[in-house]
């Protein structure tokens, strides 16, 4: 994004302020998705930096550029949303072994603020024609990099985004976290040894947005909407996992899948789905059939693609989800 910057002494007024605001919106968010994990606490975020930045832009001389402030301004609010605060997670990081597909496997649900949730691409990625750019983007905004983020101390966390997602330069990080470039620096190293060692169950290079990529998926909404479970199998790999926060249980291997949807998951049957971008990854809206004959809101699942395959299927059982996606309240 091209920085806006003013000459050395110059104010902003809350007018001019205002007309500048959207153009920021969207960096700013994904910076604090990242940063908090939940799409919810980066909106709420987004709008205290804007209200923090209209209440103090008196104190705004043009020492530097109004995004390079505004990002001061997201940080500190981050930080202070994270303050005794625990980190937000999936549940592999909670449950170390896969659970069997049975209806004791799922639990209760947990509160919400224990799970890392999703985002629309819409909310976060670049509207750029550069195709490097926007690889850059769908990758650190996928599930596993932010629930990785997740394990960082809030200052280890914010140095790594600045630096390795939006390309900030070790002084340019220094400044806004009032630090040293040593100090940045030895922690951009710690923080990426962290993100490494966290994301070892990568399920393998992603398939690039493609024909390929969009045959795929409609044979799995034609599978999963015909509750076609021998279908389904054939589209997933051997390995496949699939989990459904706010529940910690998750299901390795497509024939427990497939179990799990024959058994506890049946109520599924007869269901619609829409499909969406969701953390730089192809997702599918469930709607599930309800008494009066529609199809009211249910989930979202976000899906890793890999080698022609469905590897990983994170399902959010949250229909309040919906409206962020910009979809109905029934079919």
């Amino acid at each position: 994004m091209t920085e806006l910057v003013a000459a050395p002494g110059t104010t902003l007024t809350r007018t001019e302020l205002e007309q500048r605001l959207p153009a920021h919106r969207r960096e700013l968010t994904g910076y604090c998705y990242r940063m908090l994990g939940s799409s919810h606490d980066a909106e709420d975020a987004v709008q205290e930096t804007m209200v923090r930045a209209w209440r103090s832009i008196d104190g705004f001389a043009g020492r530097s550029s109004l995004r390079s402030w505004l990002f001061r301004i997201a940080t500190n609010v981050c930080l202070d949303a994270l303050k005794g605060r625990r980190s937000r997670a999936l549940p592999m990081d909670l449950n170390a072994e896969a659970s069997p597909p049975v209806e004791s496997s799922l639990g209760t649900p947990e509160p919400a603020e224990t799970w890392v949730g999703p985002i629309s691409d819409g909310a976060v990625l670049p509207a750029s024609s550069d195709p490097a750019e926007v690889a850059v983007a769908r990758e650190s905004v996928r599930l596993a990099f932010v629930a990785a983020l997740q394990h960082l101390p809030p200052r280890q966390r914010a140095v790594l985004v600045l630096r390795d997602v939006l390309r900030w330069r070790a002084d340019e990080v220094a400044e806004l976290l009032d630090s040293t470039v040593a100090s940045a620096n030895s922690a951009l190293q710690r923080a990426r040894a962290t993100v490494a060692a966290r994301q070892l169950d990568a399920p393998g290079p992603v398939d690039p947005p493609g024909e390929g990529q969009k045959a795929l998926l409609e044979r799995y909404v034609s599978a999963f909407e015909r509750y076609d479970m021998d279908e389904l199998v054939a589209l997933l790999r051997e390995d496949a996992t699939q989990s459904m926060p706010p529940f910690r249980l998750w299901i390795s291997g497509a024939q427990d899948i497939a179990a799990w949807m024959l058994g506890p998951g049946s109520g599924c049957r007869g269901s619609k789905l829409v499909q969406v971008q969701a953390n730089g990854r192809p997702a599918l809206a469930q709607y599930r059939p309800d008494p009066d004959g529609d199809h009211v809101p249910w989930g979202i699942h976000v899906l890793d693609l890999s080698g022609g395959k469905v590897v990983r299927i994170t399902s959010f059982i949250d229909p309040t989800l919906f409206p962020r996606f910009g979809l109905a309240d029934r079919l």
